[in-house]
């Protein structure tokens, strides 16, 4: 994770995003560190990155990288803004000297566009396109993680990231929400994933998808309170936290944290 100190909407990359709207500062910070301490509470270890000065998005650690068995694949991310984000990261993996880290050739926005499920069909990697991330980076994820890649159209601006249409619940199974996705990669994940916990639009649009969850304890954003009652009774534990601000910037958040799998 990375504190964010110096967190702002200076440009308008997504959505989500307005300039003329002002961020709290200190109020995003107070929301990121109960983040950072409820993940604590339930059993986490938390690496924290360092915060850059001009680099306001950092705070969105997930997107970053993308890593699997002690592999990294690093991002490039695909708007300038946001470039030097990816040194930050390839040097904590290096310096970890525990990674093995693999240097992109194509656009990616790590985790963003990249969900991890080892125990469905032997490890499966889903992989979002459409917005951010190039189709080419799906091929290159599979052949620097050793697993296959399913890639998946996004077609609503507002679901720009895999990560905030789509969320891995445990190791085998998922929540999303279908209106994200084209209809081909809709009928691909009823398919794969036929006892998914379906979201609706209103939970979707609250960044209720933008979570992280450890197979029991699923931790996202309070305002999609329908979406706990349906995880609640698909038997996992919701953790709900307030992350207001960071929302400003189009996260929440599953954004705010990137996962490590050594």
């Amino acid at each position: 994770m990375c504190p964010p100190e110096h967190f702002a909407v200076e440009y308008a990359i997504n959505p989500w995003m307005d300039t003329s709207a002002p961020v709290d500062t200190e109020l995003a910070l107070k929301q990121w560190q109960l983040l950072r301490e409820t993940l604590v509470r339930l059993g986490h270890a938390v690496h924290v990155l360092p915060p850059e000065p001009g680099l306001p998005d950092m705070v969105y650690a997930a997107n970053g990288a993308f890593s699997v068995d002690g592999v990294v694949y690093g991002a490039r991310f695909r708007y300038p803004q946001r470039a030097a984000e990816a040194t930050a990261h390839r040097a904590f993996y290096e310096a970890a000297r525990s990674w093995r880290f693999v240097e992109p050739a194509e656009i990616n926005e790590g985790e963003g566009d990249f969900a991890y499920l080892p125990a469905a069909y032997g490890g499966l990697i889903l992989a979002g396109y459409g917005f951010r991330t190039a189709p080419a980076a799906h091929a290159e994820a599979q052949e620097a993680l050793g697993r296959p890649a399913i890639s998946l159209r996004l077609v609503d601006p507002r679901f720009y990231h895999l990560d905030v249409a789509l969320a891995a619940l445990d190791d085998g199974n998922i929540v999303y929400y279908p209106g994200a996705f084209s209809d081909a990669s809709q009928a691909i994940l009823r398919q794969l994933f036929p006892s998914a916990v379906i979201a609706d639009e209103e939970d979707a649009l609250a960044f209720g998808l933008n979570l992280v969850s450890d197979g029991r304890n699923v931790v996202l954003n309070s305002a999609a309170s329908g979406l706990a009652a349906k995880l609640r009774a698909a038997g996992y534990a919701p953790v709900p936290v307030e992350l207001s601000e960071l929302k400003k910037g189009g996260g929440s958040v599953k954004c705010c944290i990137a996962e490590l799998r050594p």
